[in-house]
């Protein structure tokens, strides 16, 4: 489990074709602290470190991780949120995420509103019940409110916004319209969809 607070930004410095995908990522953490079966969350996506250095960490990435996750990600240079998994008794911020990514969302808009960045994202309609006003939503790892919801028939557009601290901190700051985003509901609000549409007629 995670939070959706990012601690660190880690750069994809090596990536191995094994079957699956053999990322090196350098990082600022702290590897004596990091074991080797650890969950690290990379923009979103849980991973299991499978190798470590002085300053960097390695990951498997499955073909199906690869697949339903945003492209771009797991490259050379690509650039990650990353977040360790929660221990009990450290201080929870943002909201709870798995780091299990529901879907891959698209920037429509980004519009400057003071000092922060007013941004639409589009998500497939399937998730529309489960992303609502003032709820949370983890965007590539990061956990942001939900502030308007929108249907449509085949797509739900929903916004959210970035205060300076959340675009200097995460790989958010530079974002444009067309950005593929790894997409999390709220853990709660998957239960709660699953249970409505399991319920008999």
């Amino acid at each position: 489990m995670f939070t959706g607070i990012i601690t660190d930004i880690g750069t994809v410095r090596s990536v191995e074709q094994r079957g699956d995908l053999r990322l090196t990522i350098g990082s600022s953490y702290d590897m004596d602290t990091v074991d080797l079966g650890a969950s690290i969350a990379c923009s979103g996506a849980c991973l299991t470190v499978v190798d470590k250095g002085e300053d960097w960490f390695a990951v498997d990435v499955s073909q199906e991780s690869a697949s339903r996750t945003a492209p771009g990600l797991w490259a050379e240079s690509a650039r990650l949120n990353l977040e360790r998994a929660l221990r009990v008794g450290d201080e929870l911020g943002g909201h709870i995420v798995t780091g299990h990514v529901d879907a891959v969302a698209t920037v429509t808009r980004v519009d400057e509103v003071g000092g922060s960045l007013d941004v639409t994202i589009e998500a497939p309609r399937a998730l529309g019940g489960a992303i609502a006003p003032k709820g949370s939503i983890a965007l590539d790892g990061v956990s942001l409110t939900v502030n308007t919801v929108e249907d449509a028939s085949d797509t739900t557009r929903f916004a959210v916004n970035l205060i300076p601290h959340t675009a200097e901190h995460t790989t958010l700051g530079g974002i444009t319209v067309g950005r593929k985003l790894n997409l999390e509901i709220d853990v709660l609000a998957r239960y709660l969809k699953r249970m409505t549409e399991a319920r008999p007629e």
